[in-house]
């Protein structure tokens, strides 16, 4: 008895001390294991920093940067022409035509009663929209206008001139009359020009002039437009004359989309081709359907 009490009283101590020791041997574990990662980041502490990147590089990632911003909506400059009894017509083709980003001239030519003008000019006026916007403009000074003869196409520079001098915050030019319509919506002909060149021209043209060489280029031409207050038909002069060798004549469509620049070119003239033409024109049967033809295509 009395040696397993002395054993018992061995046996405490030592596993006491066993237990302290333990103690003492995970703990100088740990804290080398803190020690020797601290020594490993300082003698190598790229790789705490290369994850600090990763972890930047990746928030940029997910944050995304903005795309670019897209090319600027096209702006388009109208002319809308009639003649007696054309006021409904070019009222409603007006309506159909507009957009609040657009510039637009009107025009009753003088064969057009004063009445008919005076109301056009009174819609345009008391119009909510047109005078909140200020982008439709009548000219009140009408001119004579003969379509196959040279007043239409100083119609159409008039008409153009007004419009660089209102505002020049537009890319194309389109004439139209009265009895054209739209088949397309602003909005659609705004998405479809908007990732073009805004200096093309949409204008029909061709250098075969088959029978318009001997029936319009040759014959010579006199538009009463000109010079009279009302309307009549041009006449024939004589003698014929021939083709041109200056300049090569084309011919096409009356009814064109030009591109400002163009039309800058034919109303400023820094060039002498544009008035060059626009005086061998005068002579010229349906020089609306040959002008901006042979001045776009002579262009050097």
């Amino acid at each position: 008895m009395a040696s397993s009490k002395m054993e018992k009283k061995c046996v405490c101590p030592v596993v006491l001390s066993s237990l302290v020791c333990a103690f003492v041997f995970v703990t100088s574990l740990n804290m080398g294991l803190v020690s020797s990662v601290h020594k490993f980041n300082s003698i190598f502490p790229i790789f705490s920093a290369h994850q600090r990147m990763s972890e930047y590089a990746e928030s940029k990632i997910e944050l995304g940067t903005p795309p670019p911003p897209g090319p600027t909506l096209p702006r388009f400059a109208y002319l809308v022409s009639g003649s007696k009894g054309d006021l409904e017509k070019l009222w409603r083709t007006l309506h159909a035509l507009y957009h609040p980003r657009n510039e637009y001239v009107v025009h009753l030519d003088l064969e057009a009663p004063p009445e008919e003008r005076l109301a056009l000019a009174s819609r345009i006026d008391n119009h909510t929209v047109f005078n909140k916007v200020g982008n439709v403009y009548m000219i009140s000074k009408a001119n004579m206008v003969t379509y196959r003869g040279p007043t239409m196409v100083a119609n159409t520079l008039h008409a153009c001139a007004v419009l660089l001098k209102r505002n020049k915050d537009w890319d194309w030019f389109i004439n139209l009359s009265a009895s054209d319509y739209p088949l397309v919506t602003q909005d659609d002909l705004v998405y479809t020009f908007s990732a073009l060149n805004r200096n093309l021209n949409f204008i029909e043209h061709t250098s075969n002039l088959g029978w318009k060489a001997n029936e319009r280029a040759m014959p010579l031409i006199v538009d009463p437009g000109l010079y009279m207050s009302t309307k009549s038909d041009i006449y024939l002069a004589t003698p014929r004359r021939t083709l041109p060798t200056a300049f090569k004549l084309f011919t096409g469509s009356a009814w064109t989309v030009l591109s400002r620049p163009f039309v800058e070119f034919c109303v400023w003239g820094w060039d002498n081709l544009p008035r060059t033409l626009l005086m061998y024109y005068t002579n010229f049967v349906s020089s609306p359907e040959g002008y901006f033809q042979t001045v776009v295509c002579n262009i050097r």
